[in-house]
């Protein structure tokens, strides 16, 4: 017996039934907004009537008699006069339209718990904003808080959430030191857990207090709208860049400002370092960026040196060169690196001298990524063989012309067994994880614009390319698809990016492509 077709509404989904109650909501809305007088009016009229019928309970009955007399004389009247019908019609609307208007009350100021948390905040900042010697006092025990403070507003809970204080010209805005003090007073004195923005205006000495909300941790890894050379690192709050991406947040479309770090040979940052805490998603960033990398056409190597087997998505992959564990494998792996990076510029200064344009191979991007080489070096050593970050120098410093890129990511625990190589040349740096505000300083170099807080969700941290600002960075969710334990949407979301599997052995990495037109220089 064959089977009949089920109806459209129900073989549709979902979505339209969606678009069926967008629809009609919006044009509720509509409906709403045009008929808006009228409702007023009509509520108007209810009042109206309403105090009418008291009016007319409340009257005895031995006074009905003349009061509709009255009423009557007046109606007689109106009819009468020359447009009275009308003035009474207009009369009539207007004083529906006046007792059917919103009457809710409009809040004018803080209720008294919010005062009184105005004044102690207050009172906190006197010793901060007061000398002995000002005559008249901005700030003062047992002021007025409204002289100083504006522009509040608060949450739900009662806790601040934007504030605007006005200080003395003579306090020392322009020292970090005295900065850094007001800020912790703040922060502690506003509630802690939230994330706190602090806009100093030196020139109209005001300071601007608001909460801000958190970044958006559900955008997993996926092909963003990005030209060549262009590497998104994560998202960052409204203000802070001039540019959004359009992606997908679970199912839902949305346009979020990224930070976007460019490489090549026109970059000022063309080598990058990330530090943090284990767990704090310095894998997720370097997954990430390998995806991006190879969905460019970039070649990509992997040096695992935590060996967790978190980049084993990435083997034997179309564009992979190599995903070594060992240090054996690390010293092979970057000594090659290192005499592709000299060969790629021996070609190129050839090829100008010639006046031609640069071999094709020496333009093709080669990304080297790092993954807590301090445990590789230490094995090495202890193995008695070569620090294999000895080899990472020469692409380090002669990289960006060669089109090849360094990514480090290391922890705190072990930034001071990096080399000097790679504090001087990776000038793009982020932080992930929980950190002080003197751990992001030292790596960033500057500290943070907002209040680092201590439950941070894994991706979560600042990041700042070159000498530019400090922005807050979430990256983009890029689990190890292999790991049961994370999120099936986001594994499933890496997957859809990962390169086919080549068949057959993988590359080999003893002589550099392209040796065949170009042998490579010898390493003294």
């Amino acid at each position: 017996m064959a089977r009949r077709p089920l109806p459209r509404i129900l073989s549709s989904g979902t979505a339209s039934l969606a678009r069926g109650r967008d629809f009609a909501r919006t044009a509720a809305d509509s409906a709403t907004d045009v008929l808006h007088p009228l409702l007023v009016i009509g509520r108007g009229l209810r009042v109206l009537a309403a105090a009418g019928r008291r009016r007319w309970s409340e009257t005895p009955k031995d006074k009905r008699g003349p009061a509709l007399f009255l009423g009557a004389a007046c109606v007689l009247v109106v009819a009468l006069v020359p447009y009275g019908p009308l003035l009474a019609l207009m009369t009539l609307m207007a004083a529906a339209a006046w007792h059917g208007r919103d009457r809710t009350p409009v809040k004018t100021g803080p209720s008294d718990a919010e005062a009184e948390r105005l004044g102690s905040l207050y009172e906190a900042l006197v010793p901060y904003f007061s000398i002995p010697e000002d005559p008249s006092p901005l700030f003062a025990h047992g002021g007025e808080w409204d002289k100083a403070f504006s522009g509040y507003e608060f949450d739900g809970a009662g806790r601040l959430t934007r504030l605007r204080i006005r200080y003395p010209a003579y306090f020392t805005d322009g020292e970090a030191a005295s900065r850094a003090r007001i800020e912790a007073l703040l922060h502690a004195k506003s509630g802690r857990g939230r994330e706190y923005l602090f806009d100093w205006d030196e020139e109209g000495n005001q300071l601007d207090l608001s909460v801000l909300a958190a970044l958006p941790t559900g955008i997993a890894a996926q092909p963003f709208v990005t030209s060549p050379g262009e590497s998104v690192l994560g998202f960052t709050d409204s203000g802070s860049v001039q540019r959004t991406l359009p992606v997908l947040e679970g199912e839902q479309p949305r346009d979020v400002p990224p930070v976007v770090w460019r490489t090549g040979p026109r970059s000022t940052e063309p080598h990058l370092l990330a530090v943090g805490q284990p767990g704090s998603g310095t894998s997720t960033l370097l997954r990430s960026l390998a995806l991006q990398a190879l969905r460019h056409g970039g070649d990509v190597l992997i040096v695992d040196g935590g060996g967790s087997g978190e980049y084993a998505c990435l083997s034997g992959r179309a564009g992979v060169l190599a995903v070594e564990c060992g240090p054996v494998g690390a010293v092979a792996t970057l000594e090659w690196a290192a005499q592709e990076t000299e060969r790629r510029l021996v070609a190129i200064h050839r090829a100008r001298e010639a006046g031609r344009p640069a071999p094709e191979d020496t333009r093709r991007p080669l990304w080297i990524l790092l993954d807590q080489p301090s445990v590789l070096a230490h094995l090495a050593v202890a193995e008695g063989g070569p620090d294999p970050m000895t080899h990472l120098q020469v692409p380090l410093r002669h990289g960006r012309p060669a089109h090849v890129t360094v990514v480090v990511a290391e922890q705190f625990d072990h930034l001071e067994l990096l080399h000097d190589a790679v504090w001087q040349h990776t000038r793009a740096r982020i932080v992930l994880g929980p950190a002080g505000i003197q751990q992001i300083a030292d790596v960033l170099g500057l500290p943070p614009h907002t209040t680092p807080t201590t439950l941070v969700p894994p991706g979560r941290g600042y990041a700042r390319l070159g000498t530019g600002p400090v922005h807050r960075l979430q990256v983009p969710a890029t689990p190890d698809p292999y790991d049961e334990a994370t999120h099936p949407a986001h594994r499933q979301a890496v997957l859809e990016l990962l390169p086919e599997r080549q068949q057959g052995p993988g590359p080999a990495l003893a002589k550099p492509v392209g040796a065949a037109a170009l042998d490579a220089p010898e390493r003294p």
